[in-house]
């Protein structure tokens, strides 16, 4: 069942017994905060710029021959754990896994877009750099064992855990044409962007340059 912010839970009770429920839910500890995890390697505002600088800048290429078939994923981890129930357990709080390592409680906070979720099912794992953009930016000549590694890394922020239909939405848009619906993560967003593109060697467009750099002027760190 998708929960929406805490807030919109109780649309026939008063005020004051919101309150009351509410407070109830702070003191054991299941209140909607934001989980503490994030995805590792977020740079800092002036390594972002001196990377977006050094970016190769060019024609978007083309998506001929892209299939997601050719980013193997999600891949086992460790255990019984693919890289998409690592990135669960990473970005969620309380996270509860069952022995084949599905999550069966917890709760997640999408950064994108500022909600809550307390069923795994309502929560996509972005890949920050779309698939698909990737290929149009230089995976196309990959081998698949690279774009295996690019499709399941969890040493950079290029994996988080968001509201499953904002991930939709996005699709394999670049930051000309998508970014956070919640402004103040636009920041981060750009950061994480930048840093993937530029540890995988990966090109941009002059449209997506623009529109990192708009975001990151925005940083204050």
């Amino acid at each position: 069942m998708r929960v929406t912010r805490v807030s919109a839970r109780f649309p026939r009770i008063t005020r004051y017994a919101a309150a009351v429920i509410l407070a109830a839910v702070a003191l054991v500890g299941i209140s909607a905060q934001p989980a503490a995890a994030a995805p590792p390697g977020i740079p800092s505002k002036a390594t972002a710029q001196s990377q977006l600088n050094a970016l190769s800048v060019a024609t978007q290429g083309s998506t001929s021959g892209y299939s997601r078939d050719l980013f193997p994923h999600w891949i086992t981890i460790s255990g019984s754990c693919n890289t998409r129930e690592q990135v669960l357990k990473r970005d969620g709080a309380s996270v509860v896994v069952d022995s084949s390592c599905a999550a069966t409680s917890g709760r997640w906070y999408s950064p994108y877009d500022g909600v809550t979720w307390t069923a795994a099912s309502d929560v996509d794992i972005d890949h920050v750099v779309p698939l698909a953009e990737a290929w149009r930016s230089g995976a196309s000549s990959w081998t698949t064992s690279r774009r295996q590694s690019f499709a399941n890394d969890l040493t950079r922020p290029q994996l988080i855990a968001v509201t499953d239909n904002v991930n939709q939405s996005k699709g394999d848009q670049d930051p000309s044409t998508w970014q956070p619906p919640l402004s103040s993560y636009r920041c981060t967003y750009s950061k994480m962007w930048i840093t993937v593109k530029y540890n995988w060697g990966l090109k941009l467009q002059s449209s997506e340059k623009s529109a990192l750099q708009g975001m990151l002027n925005t940083c204050g760190s």
